[in-house]
Formats: structure tokens, C-alpha cells, sequence
């Protein structure tokens, strides 16, 4: 596929509501906003419950936001989705571990919530166009707005976005698309906004900074077992199989015994039938490689053929992959041209022409690109992770 010719979109004028997170890429974008003369006002959304955990930082990110609206005298608001979190976002992160896959909530949560219930919000605020500090942009491509990729390649989003509702487009500005992150510091500093030096959030809100595993645990049974190389070999104990995800090294308890190999050992498939981790050693041992997928019901966001060339991500930060897309329904297999390793059930594969995204789904089954036999104890392996028919 080739993309059309494409202009940068420019939403009608009007109030323009910000969803401010305390950080320093949503401040930027409500300053952008403010200098070119709109109606700018702010909206802090929490989506957890502070007092289930010690570890969110929601007070300290809404004084921070409270602080760049004194200096942009802008109004800021203040609103709670934390129901619509834990039954739109939460449920199905917790489903999908109990499950044995490896979820990726924040797409969930941009669909969801940033652009579902915030963005309705936006709208009953008076808002005629709703913002973020997302590094993305959209554009128009033959009459049609896309959803397109940042200039700034290390920091774009829209792997993150590919999950919105296409309608919510021509009512959304990301005024971060064109800007690298180095610049908008620079703004940020420029304009003497708190925030300017404010260290980038990572991984999931309701998580912060407490250990991931004491975090789980206290929602999921974990149930330990058998660690098992490819021939049955019992290595050890695992603390169960939802701390775990494909191509995993660290963690394993094993490190010992693959110093003596002279190989790490890496975590190729679950069996959950026996409540198993099958592990190889070799970072590039062919039992990791796939060379295609089959995806859930896939959310498209431009028009696309029944069978057609594309490139794809199955994670965040990877390099686009040349493949082939042939649509089953509302599903599709995508065939890799190079075999690709660590391919997640549970995660999402995102399809681009170029710079505009295409839409995405999230991981059903991979099929391996070389042919691999689970022997002894650890049988074949079961669930969605590993040699499944496509």
C-alpha cells in the first residue's frame, strides 16, 4: 500500500479542553495551545483509587498540573474514572494473566478512558476539541483524517492509540506530533513551567513503583511449578505462569546452571495444562521465532484489502516489520517476511502504510517458523502460545 498525499489536521476553533497528567509533555501541549490563541482548559483525570496502594502518585501529578494552570492562567477540572478503570481496563488486565497471556492495558485505557470517558467529559465541559500530550499526529489523507506516527521515532504513541475510535478525530489535536521530546523541554524550561525537568511516567498507572509480582499477587493466586526445557528436563520451580512473558531471560532462577551451559535460558511457551514454563537457551533459539500470527478481531482504521503488504509492530519500540495481511472476518494472519522473535499472545500487532496507522488486534496464536517438539514431561504444549494452526 502506498498512503495518499496527506495535510496536518486543523479542527474548527472553539474551547479546547487538555488532559493534563502533572507531566511535562501535557503541560507543553496546553501551552502550544494557549499561545496560538484558543480557549484552553485543563482536565486532571485520576483512573485509580489512591488508598488501595501507596505507590500511586496521582495527589503529587494533580498539584503539579495545578501548578502549570496557575502559569498559564488556565481553569483546570478535576474528574475520577477510576470506576470505569477497574470494569473498562482492570478486569481485563486480570483476566488476561489469569489466562496466561501478557496483556497491554494502556491501549485498553486510551480507548477506553483518555478517549471514551474523558473525552465525553471534554465535551460536557464545553469543549469543542479535546488535546493531549501524546506523541502523535493526525492528518488527512484523500478526504479521510489518519491516525499517523510522530516525527520524533523514539517517542511516538501511536502504537499506544491505534485503539481509539476514528470518530474522535476530527475533534482531537496532538500538538506534539511534530516536536522532539529534546524540544519540548525546552519550551517547557523557556516558559518556566514546573514540570520542565519532571521525569517521564513509565509502565501502568495502578502499578507504580511497587514490585510487580507483590502487585498481582494480591489480586491473583499465583501457582507455582515446574520449569522444563524442551526435552523434559526439570530445572526448577517457577512462582507461577503470569510473571512470566515469551523471550524473558532475567528472573528465572536458573542462572546458575546456564552459566555451567555457557547459554541463558529463555522462556519459549507456557503449559498450562500443566502449569509448566518451557525454556530454551539461546537468545535466538529457533523455538522463539514465529514466523506468522493470527489476531482477535482486528479494529481497522483506514480501508484496506482482503489480502494486502504492510509493515507491523507486536511491541512497543520494535522497528516496523515487512509482512502480509490477509483477512480472515473480522480476524487476520499476518505472515512476517523475516521470522520474528518473542511474538506475544495477549500483546497487540499494529499495521502501518508508512507513517499512517492502519489499525491493529490484539495477538491470538503464533505458529513457529521451525518446526518444534515438546518431549517428555513437559508434552505438547497447550494454550495460545506456541504452534497453534493458522
Amino acid at each position: 500500500m502506498t498512503a495518499p498525499a496527506s495535510s496536518v489536521h486543523s479542527p474548527a476553533s472553539g474551547r479546547v479542553v487538555v488532559a493534563l497528567s502533572g507531566g511535562v509533555d501535557s503541560a507543553v501541549a496546553a501551552l502550544l495551545l494557549k499561545e496560538r490563541g484558543h480557549d484552553v482548559h485543563g482536565l486532571f483525570m485520576s483512573n485509580w483509587d489512591e488508598d488501595d496502594t501507596g505507590y500511586c502518585t496521582s495527589a503529587a501529578d494533580f498539584q503539579d498540573a495545578r501548578a502549570v494552570c496557575e502559569i498559564l492562567q488556565i481553569p483546570l477540572h478535576r474528574v475520577s474514572f477510576a470506576s470505569e478503570y477497574r470494569d473498562r481496563v482492570f478486569a481485563y488486565f486480570l483476566g488476561e494473566y489469569q489466562a496466561g497471556r501478557t496483556p497491554n492495558p494502556d491501549v485498553l485505557c486510551n480507548r477506553e478512558i483518555k478517549f471514551g470517558a474523558c473525552f465525553d467529559y471534554a465535551l460536557r465541559l464545553g469543549g469543542t476539541v479535546f488535546a493531549t500530550g501524546h506523541y502523535a499526529r493526525i492528518e488527512e489523507h484523500a478526504g479521510s483524517l489518519r491516525l499517523c506516527k510522530a516525527r520524533d521515532g523514539a517517542k511516538d504513541q501511536s502504537y499506544f492509540l491505534h485503539g481509539i475510535d476514528p470518530a474522535v478525530l476530527d475533534r482531537t489535536l496532538f500538538p506534539l506530533g511534530a516536536l522532539q521530546k529534546a524540544e519540548v523541554r525546552r519550551l517547557a524550561r523557556q516558559a518556566v513551567l514546573p514540570v520542565f525537568d519532571k521525569k517521564d511516567s513509565t509502565g501502568i498507572c495502578f502499578i507504580g513503583e511497587r514490585p510487580f509480582r507483590e502487585f498481582l499477587a494480591t489480586y491473583l493466586p499465583a501457582r507455582p511449578g515446574r520449569i522444563l526445557s524442551l526435552d523434559g528436563q526439570d530445572l526448577g520451580e517457577h512462582r507461577g505462569l503470569m510473571y512470566y512473558t515469551l523471550g524473558q531471560r532475567q528472573g528465572l532462577g536458573i542462572g546458575g546452571r546456564a552459566q555451567r551451559d555457557e547459554a541463558a535460558w529463555y522462556v519459549a511457551a507456557k503449559n498450562l495444562e500443566r502449569n509448566a514454563l518451557l525454556v530454551v537457551q539461546g537468545h535466538d533459539h529457533e523455538a522463539l521465532l514465529a514466523s506468522s500470527l493470527s489476531t482477535e478481531a482486528v479494529h481497522w482504521l483506514a480501508p484496506v484489502a482482503q489480502r494486502f503488504r504492510c509493515t507491523v509492530k507486536t511491541r512497543y519500540r520494535q522497528p516496523d516489520q515487512d509482512c502480509e495481511i490477509e483477512r480472515r472476518g473480522d480476524s487476520a494472519v499476518v505472515r512476517f517476511d523475516r521470522p520474528q522473535r518473542a511474538v506475544t499472545p495477549g500483546q497487540f500487532a499494529v499495521f502501518y502504510d508508512g507513517d499512517a496507522c492502519l489499525g491493529g488486534a490484539i495477538i491470538a496464536a503464533t505458529i513457529p517458523a521451525h518446526p518444534v517438539t515438546l518431549r517428555g514431561a513437559a508434552g505438547q504444549s497447550t494454550g495460545s502460545h506456541m504452534g497453534q494452526p493458522i
